[in-house]
């Protein structure tokens, strides 16, 4: 007989009230009536959210104090290995909800559609038919999206804490297959909105396979598929280390793929163009955000003893990818494509953290890294779904203008939208007093304290070639004058407003006084082993 598995249900208590209220929504879209569910359904996700992040909070607590956790990892391995629980884990565990209730306000936004959702009525409508015309006249909304949102949600907390390579997997599909179909969903645009879905799966899909095939070839050297045990066989390896090589490659495929490292990026700026708004600035920050951690859990912990196999290939794509983005990202002409090649940069900024850590658990530097990249992690994903929120409110006849052209003379129209956006863009530029300075000076200083200058050399010169193209969008608000008409402001609704109004304080007080952020990364110690 086999034996139950056993659970510390307080633990994984966040875990389970997202995944427990994803199942809600879906009860909710098969019993209520056409009228109600929107609303029900993007309150129930608002409470089960809040209850998550309340949860993830006091567990968080209850890992120890923070003298415990300046030299030692805080947390335990729990659900039979598969689970780590411990403090970057939890920390990413409420940056993601944080960052999945700002996303909330976009997703049930319903002023900008002629007082509907930003999502197509029946995505089986071709666009453009007279079934599609229908839906409009009959006011149809897809509210599944907001389980779907939480379903992806789970997958990312799970994807963030797992010991194991196949709980990896399985999380990997379960938050990026809702991704996939959110991004088919947009209102407008519906055809560019159903090719970024497409390619999006294909290339997932095809990530995937490198990932699950890594996993196999772990297995075969390590006899196992827990990130302890294959730490343990890879600092007591004698031979088979091509086969060590390779599993190490494949995985870091997998997973640099959903960080949108090159060469792996080729289906960011697609992707962000075409999704949902709201689906690109939560996809764009959360996503992100789970798989730097995933990532830095896999090689930190599993992949340790071979750091100085795994090294120098982490800088050659942190080089490439930082002064990639950063070039291709000023021939854009579309603000969405700029963002994406934006991030493409910005996954490189942040693998300048990640590949400077020593991984030994009491080593000051890898407590450095890992609470580096945390904090890099906040503030790029705040500013992120600020900057889309704004993308969002920019307007013509046909929708979402997003066109930079059209974008001239924008502070002329609405100095506060444009002074919002141009708040984000000295952030992601790095710009003093700003969260992205203290969020790309310490990646930089972890790198520093590694010994790999030349990465930190490297990077403050793409940061100034990056720079470029974000001043360019802020001239082109303030001191360009309006083509024609000039940009359309569509007057945002009370959600919106709120999530531009909190991106902004959060980036202006994070870049003033970061102190208890960086307080509360440092606090959460090493990976548990």
């Amino acid at each position: 007989m086999i034996p139950a598995a056993q659970l510390d249900y307080w633990v994984l208590s966040p875990l389970f009230v997202v995944a427990g209220f994803a199942i809600l929504g879906l009860i909710l879209e098969a019993a209520l009536g056409r009228r109600y569910r929107f609303v029900v359904q993007a309150i129930a996700t608002a409470v089960g959210l809040v209850a998550a992040l309340v949860v993830s909070i006091l567990v968080y607590g209850d890992l120890g104090t923070p003298e415990e956790a300046s030299h030692v990892a805080r947390g335990a391995v729990e659900a039979e290995g598969a689970v780590t629980v411990d403090g970057p884990g939890v920390v990413t565990w409420i940056m993601l909800l944080v960052f999945a209730l700002l996303s909330l306000g976009l997703f049930a936004e319903r002023r900008f559609e002629a007082g509907m959702s930003p999502f197509t009525g029946r995505a089986a409508d071709i666009p453009g038919s007279d079934e599609e015309t229908q839906a409009v006249q009959h006011r149809l909304e897809h509210t599944e999206v907001f389980p779907l949102m939480l379903f992806a949600l789970s997958g990312m907390m799970l994807f963030a804490t797992a010991n194991d390579l196949i709980t990896m997997f399985v999380a990997l599909e379960v938050l990026s297959l809702p991704l996939y179909v959110l991004c088919a969903l947009s209102r407008r645009r519906r055809l560019i909105s159903q090719e970024a879905a497409m390619k999006y799966f294909l290339l997932g899909a095809f990530s995937s396979v490198f990932f699950l095939y890594g996993a196999a070839l772990a297995y075969g050297y390590s006899g196992s598929l827990n990130l302890t045990i294959i730490d343990e066989a890879v600092s007591a390896r004698a031979d088979s280390g091509g086969l060590l090589l390779v599993a190490m490659a494949m995985i870091a495929v997998g997973l640099l793929f959903k960080i949108g490292a090159v060469p792996f990026h080729a289906w960011t700026p697609d992707v962000y163009q075409g999704a949902p708004t709201p689906v690109t600035g939560f996809m764009a920050a959360a996503t992100k955000a789970a798989a730097f951690i995933a990532l830095m859990r896999v090689f930190f912990v599993a992949f340790g003893g071979a750091s100085w196999d795994w090294r120098p290939t982490f800088w050659v794509v942190a080089v490439i990818t930082m002064v990639f983005g950063s070039v291709v990202a000023i021939a854009q002409t579309d603000v969405k494509r700029m963002l994406a090649y934006s991030s493409i940069a910005h996954a490189g900024f942040l693998l300048v953290g990640f590949s400077a850590a020593y991984v030994g658990i009491a080593d000051d530097a890898a407590l450095t890294s890992v609470s580096s990249v945390l904090f890099y992690l906040v503030v790029y994903g705040v500013a992120t779904i600020g900057a889309f929120a704004v993308v969002s409110v920019v307007r013509d006849s046909a929708g979402e203008t997003t066109h930079l052209a059209k974008w001239a003379g924008l502070g002329q129209r609405s100095p506060w939208l444009a002074g919002t956006f141009a708040l984000f863009m000295l952030s992601f530029a790095g710009i003093p007093l700003t969260a992205g300075f203290i969020g790309k000076w310490g990646v930089f200083a972890a790198a520093w304290a590694g010994g790999t200058w030349p990465l930190v050399v490297i990077g403050v010169l793409a940061s100034a070639l990056a720079a470029y193209f974000y001043v360019r969008v802020i001239v082109l608000m303030f001191f360009t004058e309006p083509v024609g008409d000039g940009p359309t402001v569509a007057a945002p609704g009370v959600l919106t407003t709120v999530v531009i109004a909190l991106a902004a304080i959060a980036t202006v007080v994070l870049g003033v006084l970061p102190g208890p952020l960086l307080d509360i990364v440092q606090h959460a110690g090493a990976f548990v082993r």
